[in-house]
Parts: C-alpha cells; sequence; structure tokens
C-alpha cells in the first residue's frame, strides 16, 4: 500500500467537535457516500426511500450535533454521548468517518437479517454499541485509514458506557470484487486488527466482530 497511513498518524475526534464543513468534505456529493449519509441503518426502507439526500444530509447533521462541543445527544441527556460518529483528520484535514452509536439507534440494523443468523441476542440491549459504517474521502482511499478508524471506535464506545461493541465487516477475498457500497461496513482484517473476535459467520462473505468491555 503506497502512502500508508499509520492509526497513530489520524487525530479522531467526536462528530460534535468537528465542523459540518469537514463532515461534508468527507462524505462528498458524487458516489454512495454522498447519497447515504449514513442514513441506511438508522432508519426503515420505506423512510430511506422516500427521503431525498438533501433530507438525509440534514438528518446527519441533526445527528452528529457538529459544530457543537457541548452537544449532548438524544436521547439520554448529558452524558449519556455526545454524537452519532467519529471523523478523523490527517495533517489537518478531514479524510474519514465511523457510525458508531448504540445498537438501538439503528432500527434497520435491527431488522436486518444477516447479523442476527445463529446467534440468541437481545436486539433491544442499547449496552451493546454498533459500527455500521466506516468511510473514507475519496482521494485519500487505499491508505489504510479505516484501520485507525476501527481502533478509535474502541475507548468511544466504553467511555460512553457501552458494555460491548459489535461490527458485521465483508470478508475480502483476493480476486472477488467488492464493491464500495458493500464495503461500507468495513473489512474484517480492519476489525480483527482493533481487537474484535469473530463471534459468528453469518454467510461466506459477513462476519460478526465484537469487543466485550465487560464480561
Amino acid at each position: 500500500m503506497s502512502d500508508a497511513v499509520r492509526p497513530d498518524e489520524l487525530d479522531v475526534v467526536p462528530a460534535n467537535e468537528a465542523s459540518w464543513d469537514d463532515i461534508r468534505a468527507v462524505f462528498g456529493t458524487t458516489d454512495y457516500p454522498g447519497r447515504c449519509r449514513c442514513q441506511r441503518y438508522r432508519v426503515l426502507e420505506h423512510d430511506w426511500s422516500a427521503a431525498t439526500p438533501e433530507e438525509r444530509a440534514a438528518r446527519l447533521r441533526e445527528q452528529t450535533g457538529c459544530d457543537d462541543p457541548d452537544h449532548p445527544g438524544d436521547p439520554g441527556g448529558p452524558g449519556d454521548r455526545s454524537t452519532a460518529g467519529l471523523v478523523a483528520y490527517l495533517d489537518g484535514e478531514p479524510v474519514g468517518w465511523a457510525a458508531v452509536a448504540p445498537r438501538t439507534d439503528f432500527p434497520r440494523l435491527l431488522r436486518t437479517r444477516v447479523p442476527w443468523t445463529g446467534r440468541k441476542e437481545d436486539r433491544a440491549d442499547a449496552g451493546v454499541w454498533a459500527v455500521t459504517c466506516l468511510l473514507t474521502r475519496r482521494g485519500f482511499r487505499g491508505r489504510g485509514i479505516t484501520y485507525g478508524l476501527a481502533r478509535a471506535t474502541v475507548p468511544h464506545a466504553r467511555d460512553h458506557g457501552a458494555r460491548a461493541l459489535e461490527a458485521y465487516p465483508m470478508l475480502t477475498v483476493p480476486g472477488v470484487e467488492i464493491t464500495w457500497g458493500e464495503l461500507h461496513v468495513g473489512a474484517r482484517q480492519v476489525f480483527a486488527e482493533a481487537g474484535f473476535r469473530e463471534v459468528s459467520r453469518p454467510t461466506l462473505r459477513r462476519a460478526v466482530m465484537r469487543v466485550d468491555f465487560y464480561e
């Protein structure tokens, strides 16, 4: 990998400490992130289909509480959590995003079959958090930025009271093409290197990875 970025080269901050301009720069406007605005798992299918990209962007802006370091989050008030994700900077330039929040914040995830296949989980357990998206800004992809982002989700969730943190990454296989739209959930190796352990393999190309903070 050319110009690989080490995790310790990134400055990763809660998204409420970032500006809306920086978050918009990471998502862009032309490919999948610019259309999704990290709303795929936050709304049910009907609301997803009915929303315009501008409406999704407005929801993201509200969820992050960007430009407001004292943003208390919702629900739960001050001290519960501050934002819907993390923003990564490289030499002061915004380059990445990670969606990380209580699993119950993602209603579509709770209804998606894959994460629950073969598992007996209380889907309504708000003590379990989830990483649903890792995004690298166009122009910076292929440099390993998601490794630093995945690593940063662990202390963020733990410090905000999570009992456990899950991710639902793809398994990348040499010679098998994966589109960026599929890989928004991250690659298995990225989470393995961040300390997540595999707890299930619901399909040939998807894994459930988890960190338990209190066992």
